[in-house]
């Protein structure tokens, strides 16, 4: 069942994570501050994975979420570009390819964890609440 109060805390708690990795971006390493952009964008995921009654492997790639959560709902194409933005700040880092970052990563990245929560909260709150 659909629990759209639960599905709102999830994406509102993403949410503050987003805005405390904000205030702290400039005391921490790009690679650090993106690892946890990934954790929050895969928790951003799960929850509207839950959202949908679609099971998922919690240790699952980014891209491998999206994927379960776009089958047979193509609306969810709308955030294929920001996961697979942050697997190439991700796959750039792995190659020693920093040069290859955009000019201001950490804005990026940060813009990047906004506009997936932003998409998905205003998903999330347009859904229908099922009752039991």
């Amino acid at each position: 069942m659909y629990d759209k109060t639960l599905t709102l805390a999830r994406l509102d708690a993403a949410q503050a994570r987003i805005e405390a990795l904000g205030r702290n971006a400039a005391n921490h390493e790009f690679s650090a501050n993106l690892q946890e952009g990934m954790a929050i964008a895969s928790d951003i995921l799960q929850a509207l994975l839950a959202s949908e009654g679609k099971e998922s492997d919690p240790d699952a790639d980014l891209l491998a979420l999206w994927k379960t959560l776009v089958k047979g709902q193509p609306h969810w194409n709308t955030i294929r570009d920001n996961c697979r933005e942050l697997v190439y700040y991700q796959n750039c880092l792995a190659m020693d390819r920093v040069d290859a970052l955009p000019p201001q990563p950490q804005k990026m990245l940060l813009h990047t964890l906004r506009h997936l929560y932003l998409y998905a909260r205003s998903h999330a709150e347009q859904s229908q609440e099922e009752t039991s």
